[in-house]
């Protein structure tokens, strides 16, 4: 029989790229997290698929438009290909939070159309963000919550972290996606402790 996909979904903003305040306009604007390309690359290398889930209310407010956020993309994946990783796709909320759909984090719209394009069980999708409302998502969908300390939980010290991870139960918290990256693919080998979760 075959196993099931190895799925992980990331946010973008603080995950991939360093945050900013300001929307990501222009692919000049998207600058890597330290060794965030590199934890790409090696989940890819041991079977991951990876698929980033980012709330962009920018486009339903007029910042920003489809051509230039495609072209922050592009520059992402560029960037991701020289490392030899790959971001199997990039799901979008384009809604502001005046909007009231069903896709905007900690909504799980965007993780339901994600199992649905992938056919996945997505009580086995690990999904990993920086902010209570990637980890409320995660929840919501029934997915595997992780938070990141990283882009807005940067300046969290640990008792900070673990104090908003366990709004969310079942939250495992991380350094950054490097440190999420050993995390799943540790325990992923077959020898390793299926007991030791989190």
């Amino acid at each position: 029989m075959d196993r099931a996909m190895k799925l992980v979904v990331l946010g973008r903003d603080g995950v991939l790229n360093r945050y900013r305040d300001e929307h990501v306009a222009t692919p000049q604007e998207w600058e890597p997290v330290p060794g965030a390309l590199e934890a790409v690359a090696r989940l890819n290398h041991a079977g991951w698929h990876v698929v980033v889930a980012t709330n962009q209310p920018g486009l339903g407010s007029g910042l920003l438009d489809m051509a230039g956020l495609n072209a922050v993309h592009r520059h992402m994946n560029e960037l991701l290909a020289r490392h030899g990783a790959r971001i199997d796709a990039v799901f979008i909320c384009p809604h502001t939070a005046a909007d009231g759909c069903d896709c905007r984090k900690p909504a799980p719209g965007l993780l339901y159309r994600i199992a649905e394009r992938f056919g996945v069980n997505l009580s086995q999708v690990a999904v990993a963000g920086d902010t209570l409302r990637d980890l409320q998502a995660a929840h919501a969908a029934g997915c595997e919550p992780h938070l990141l300390r990283t882009g807005r939980s940067a300046q969290l010290d640990d008792e900070a972290a673990e104090r908003l991870a366990a709004q969310v139960p079942g939250s495992c918290v991380h350094a950054d996606l490097d440190a999420l990256a050993s995390f799943l693919v540790q325990r992923d080998r077959p020898d390793a402790d299926v007991g030791v979760m989190r």
